[in-house]
């Protein structure tokens, strides 16, 4: 799933053909990606040492949008990357959240060259996961009301927003789900329900578990009505500590921004199946009319053959006796 990788495939293809061919070139490239990403790349003969990448991504928000759209905590992250190659440039380029300055000559040789880069290339990842990080570790005793945790809005695009609500022993997700189709409501309703059987298991035991429900969960009272109106009921997953421990806190975050990009896939390619499935059966029943009315055509032609020979055959009888 192209949508789901973290480095983007076309921007480590020029990065790795820079830094193959060791030696300044220029270019001047725009890449646009899914879900409003965009890259600028530049290299020039005149500037031999380095080469600028820009990005610009839709970020994930509260409502509140920073003065220079990433914050302090993001931009440590997205140099923590390879301190030695990767340098933030201020301000960004007009246009841009945020300007790097690569120095590829300090990548290190050999197979690790590769994982710098497609390390570079998840950028656009790195820059959402280290806000999300950064609200759940904002949570804190402040944001809670009469015993209840205030309940976090995140948009990171503007007609799926989801809901993140840090209680004393986990944090609960929610997803509202909205199609267009009938169709892919039914089909994603179906998908729910064998994700909640699954997560049920003993196998699935260690996952965060889920929930589907056709009305908002009791934690999103209070939420504005366009925000819980849907027509594919609400998802939630109940993260607990565990989750969020060490390297798991980072695939567990990626997963949720990557959600309602699952379930779109999901769809897409189960609705494809069943369309495909479709088309053979219907193709193999076209097959078998055609094979039966083959043969019975046959049977006619072959039915007529015979009376032509027994009319033949009559008249050579009649004939003979005629002449008699």
């Amino acid at each position: 799933m192209a949508c789901l990788e973290r480095a983007s495939p076309a921007l480590k293809r020029i990065l790795l053909k820079l830094y193959r061919e060791n030696k300044s070139i220029e270019i001047d490239h725009h890449l646009y990606e899914f879900g409003s990403v965009e890259y600028h790349i530049q290299s020039s003969t005149s500037d031999a040492h380095y080469t600028y990448l820009s990005v610009s991504t839709p970020l994930l928000s509260q409502g509140v949008i920073l003065p220079n759209g990433i914050s302090h905590y993001t931009k440590q992250m997205v140099k923590g990357i390879c301190p030695d190659v990767v340098e933030i440039m201020e301000p960004a380029k007009e246009g841009y959240q945020i300007t790097l300055r690569l120095d590829l000559s300090k990548i290190p040789n050999g197979k690790d060259s590769i994982k710098v880069i497609a390390d570079i290339s998840a950028v656009q990842a790195v820059i959402l996961s280290s806000q999300l990080k950064e609200m759940l570790m904002n949570v804190s005793s402040q944001d809670t009301f009469q015993g209840m945790y205030k309940t976090i809005k995140l948009v990171y695009h503007p007609r799926e927003p989801f809901f993140i609500v840090r209680q004393p022993q986990k944090i609960l997700a929610v997803f509202p789900i909205r199609f267009k189709d009938k169709t892919d409501v039914i089909i994603a309703t179906a998908f729910f329900q064998e994700l909640m059987d699954v997560g049920s298991s003993e196998k699935w035991a260690k996952a965060p578990p889920c929930c589907w429900s056709p009305i908002p969960p009791p934690e999103l009272r209070g939420e504005p009505f366009e925000d819980l109106s849907t027509n594919g009921g609400f998802v939630s997953f109940d993260i607990s500590s565990r989750h969020v421990k060490g390297k798991r806190l980072d695939k567990t975050v990626w997963s949720l921004l990557n959600f309602y990009a699952y379930v779109k896939y999901h769809v897409k390619s189960t609705r494809s199946f069943i369309q495909r499935r479709m088309r053979n059966r219907l193709q193999r029943l076209v097959e078998v009319l055609h094979k039966r009315s083959t043969q019975e055509e046959e049977k006619e032609e072959e039915e007529e053959g015979n009376h032509k020979v027994q009319g033949t055959v009559s008249v050579c009888i009649l004939s003979q006796t005629h002449n008699k």
